[in-house]
């Protein structure tokens, strides 16, 4: 009788088939404590419909597909005509379709909505990161387009449809729009009051021809985008759609699209903009103060898939550890495995708790926490953003040789993990955003001292860390040298206050320890062991 040569054993079956949402206790914790009651059923009923899907075996083959099979520009058509088209993969459009479906643009005018929302953007992150970027500039362009109320009028049902039409033809004759951004120029960079594309008015009031480039513009194949170019009275914000009202294309030449490390699903683009229509958003000269609120919006959107893509990633390094054996025993019983998993689980509730809190005070709508928001959304863009990448490549190394293997999913969320730290303005400009704010607005600062301070007595290692705090806020002479670290710590004492707040004595007690009181070293896997890690480790686990 042969000897068999193959038997694969002590092997982690395959992280599919569950619910993304409903296994994820910090995100579910987070869904009630910032949902009312009374539509807390409503809420979770369509948030785990959405994280069975996103844990499906089809969905996460979508996921596969659409980042296999990048997009491809298409200039012309076989007649030699200019098109300035790209073409997706079907999962691509599969993908975007439910994500649209699922209320992933439409939080603005629902009932808790941008907590639902937010939550599902975490879950929508970890089946394909790429297709949430046309969701988010379609999400984010609601409040912009509000500084002119005709054009929201007539553009904000589209644009918080539940409905994807992937056709190009003219907004008014489809029940759904996606829209994209260009603000981005060679030249400039982040320094968007050094644009050069030119705005000419034209004989209908509030209409321009525009003339220039965009050297990053987001989801080419939106129906309309929001742009920055200079008209006679200053930097302006325009609305250009991709197809005028009579069926005729825009001026919207695609040059080429970008090779990009990761977000390979996506496209985003090089633009030149010949006489292009647009129609004026906001006043002349204001177009920074008119597109903030999308760009806030899209900086709490980078916080949530960062969020999500760090859960992603401990998910997996959980699920890999409880299956796999090494040593006598399974991983996860290991000591310092077990540390290395729940610093990881850590970093990944902390995110979380944080990008779900932005998100409710988006929903509460008060001047407090609108103040509250004006310091808290960039600094978690900073921080937040920046863990990701840490966090993605210690749960690969988990997995060991499996985890440096594309079949394993590692290496996509690897590739990923650094862009929101670079999109809506890089780690200086959220850290120079911030001290703009503490100088200017007082009011914001104020509000994020009341945030913090009620947890005040709570921790000793949360009172020193925030006395410290304080006392860089008194000296903001030559502050900008010092930008990262205040804006660090400023973020670190928002999620340990959130913590101590929200989260089970374990976690806050360990955060708090390694995060704000120095028991901790430069790798993840350093916590005292006299923490209950066990436990953290357990809380991360995606029940399959």
């Amino acid at each position: 009788m042969a000897r068999t040569t193959h038997t694969v054993t002590n092997q982690a079956p395959p992280l599919v088939g569950h619910d993304v949402f409903t296994t994820d206790r910090v995100l579910t914790e987070a869904v009630e404590r910032h949902t009312a009651p009374g539509l807390l059923d409503e809420v979770r009923d369509d948030l785990s419909a959405l994280g069975r899907a996103a844990g499906s075996a089809q969905l996460q083959e979508w996921g596969a597909q659409a980042n296999d099979n990048p997009p491809g520009l298409r200039t012309h058509d076989r007649y030699g005509h200019r098109i300035d088209e790209v073409e997706f993969h079907p999962a691509w459009h599969r993908l975007l379709g439910k994500g649209v479906a699922a209320g992933l643009t439409a939080a603005w005018n629902r009932p808790a909505g941008h907590v639902r929302r937010a939550a599902g953007f975490v879950v929508w992150t970890q089946v394909e990161a790429g297709n949430c970027c046309p969701l988010s500039m379609t999400h984010a362009a609601v409040p912009a387009l509000r500084a002119d109320p005709a054009l929201a009028a007539e553009w904000e049902p589209r644009l918080t449809s539940m409905v994807y039409d992937r056709e190009l033809r003219p907004a008014h004759l489809k029940a759904g729009v996606v829209f994209g951004m260009g603000m981005t120029e060679k030249q400039g960079g982040s320094d968007v009051r050094a644009n050069t594309t030119e705005a000419r008015p034209l004989a209908e009031d509030g209409t321009y021809g525009l003339t220039g480039h965009k050297w990053f513009c987001s989801a080419p194949m939106s129906d309309g985008f929001l742009v920055l170019a200079q008209a006679p009275g200053g930097l302006t914000c325009f609305l250009v759609p991709r197809v005028l009202a009579d069926g005729t294309r825009n001026v919207f030449l695609l040059q080429r699209l970008k090779d990009k490390l990761g977000n390979r699903s996506n496209a985003s683009a090089e633009v030149e903009f010949d006489g292009t229509w647009a129609r004026r958003v906001g006043d002349e000269g204001a177009g920074v103060r008119t597109i903030i609120g999308m760009v806030a919006a899209t900086r709490l959107d980078c916080v949530l898939g960062s969020a999500g893509l760090m859960r992603q990633a401990v998910a997996q390094a959980v699920h890999h550890a409880t299956h796999r054996e090494a040593f006598g025993g399974k991983l996860l019983d290991k000591p310092l495995m077990r540390n290395v998993l729940a610093d990881l689980a850590l970093e990944s509730e902390a995110a979380t708790t944080l990008a779900l809190r932005l998100a409710a005070a988006y929903d509460d709508g008060g001047e407090q926490e609108l103040a509250f928001l004006r310091l808290a959304v960039p600094a978690a863009k900073y921080w937040v953003t920046k863990r990701c990448s840490p966090v993605a490549v210690e749960a690969a190394e988990c997995l060991g040789g499996n985890g440096y293997v594309e079949e394993s999913g590692l290496p996509r969320l690897v590739r990923e993990s650094p862009l929101n730290s670079v999109w809506e303005g890089a780690g200086n400009i959220q850290a120079l955003d911030v001290l703009r704010a503490l100088r200017r607005e007082p009011q914001a600062l104020n509000a994020f001292l009341v945030e913090v301070g009620r947890v005040r007595g709570a921790d000793h290692r949360l009172d020193g860390a925030m006395k410290n705090l304080l006392t860089e806020f008194a000296d903001l002479e030559g502050i900008e040298g010092r930008a990262r670290r205040v804006v660090e710590r400023m973020a670190l004492v928002l999620q340990g206050a959130l913590l101590v707040q929200h989260a089970p004595p374990e976690v806050a007690d360990a955060f708090c320890a390694s995060r704000l009181g120095g028991d901790w070293g430069s790798a993840f896997g350093t916590l005292p062991p006299s923490l209950d890690l066990t436990s953290i480790a357990e809380r991360a686990r995606p029940a399959v």
